[in-house]
């Protein structure tokens, strides 16, 4: 049941995917025009989900997200967040791996809606070139998304946090607000097979600037991941008792 139900749900996903970048992909449009044609293709995404796949998602503490631009830093479990940050966020800049760029049409996409890509292999360029990217960002009010870890980490497990995160902080004098979530529950980083239920995302309170260094990143690593182990057992209830039911 398990396969045909994600062979299914990747078959419409991808399809869906597909339909849009394509279709929209073809058109010319200023960056802040691209942004609406990246929530559209997002917003059928997102309803292939919930309607097609059953998974669906909440989003608790929208309050502690400030008007304009800040910092957002993200737990990141899986593909599934990525297809979100334009619903959650407006108009988010997010620092990706510039190889994303490379994708066929959802790279250009990318580089269109006014992304910040990252060349891993140059250290220190690459940390001067985002903050650049990030400062033009912020001065648009615009909330800039960056993953601590640095790339996907598998559901209840944690790597340490990069140095990109701090320099945004010192650089930007921006709050931080923490991200967390646990999408890698039903939607596992790496894994064909998805689960239906529902998805929390949390947004906790921001850390405000002007911290040293390294009191930030004590702070945001001692309030997003207990908040991350927080979802995760709280999802992991959820759905033993959905299979409970079931069984």
């Amino acid at each position: 049941m398990t396969l045909l139900y994600s062979l299914w749900f990747n078959l419409t996903f991808y399809a869906a995917n597909l339909m849009c970048v394509v279709l929209m992909g073809l058109l010319l449009f200023p960056r802040k025009t691209i942004v609406c044609g990246v929530q559209i293709w997002l917003g059928t995404v997102a309803w292939v989900e919930s309607h097609l796949g059953g998974i669906r998602y909440t989003v608790i503490g929208r309050e502690y997200v400030p008007k304009g631009a800040c910092i957002i830093a993200a737990k990141h479990q899986s593909e599934w967040e990525t297809f979100k940050l334009h619903l959650l966020l407006d108009d988010p800049a997010i620092v990706l791996k510039r190889e994303l760029l490379n994708i066929p049409l959802i790279g250009w996409w990318m580089s269109r809606s006014g992304s910040i890509p990252i060349d891993r292999g140059a250290r220190v360029k690459s940390l001067s070139d985002m903050t650049r990217a990030a400062r033009k960002a912020a001065d648009e009010g615009r909330p800039i998304v960056i993953f601590p870890e640095g790339t996907r980490v598998a559901v209840g497990e944690s790597r340490p946090y990069k140095s990109g995160v701090a320099a945004l902080y010192m650089d930007l004098n921006l709050p931080v607000v923490p991200m967390a979530l646990n999408s890698g529950l039903l939607w596992p980083k790496n894994s064909f097979f998805k689960k239906p239920g529902t998805i929390t995302v949390e947004f906790l309170p921001p850390i405000p600037p002007g911290l040293p260094r390294e009191e930030m990143m004590q702070k945001l690593r001692d309030t997003l991941e207990p908040a991350a182990v927080r979802l995760l057992k709280v999802g992991t209830k959820i759905h033993a008792a959905k299979e409970g039911d079931q069984s």
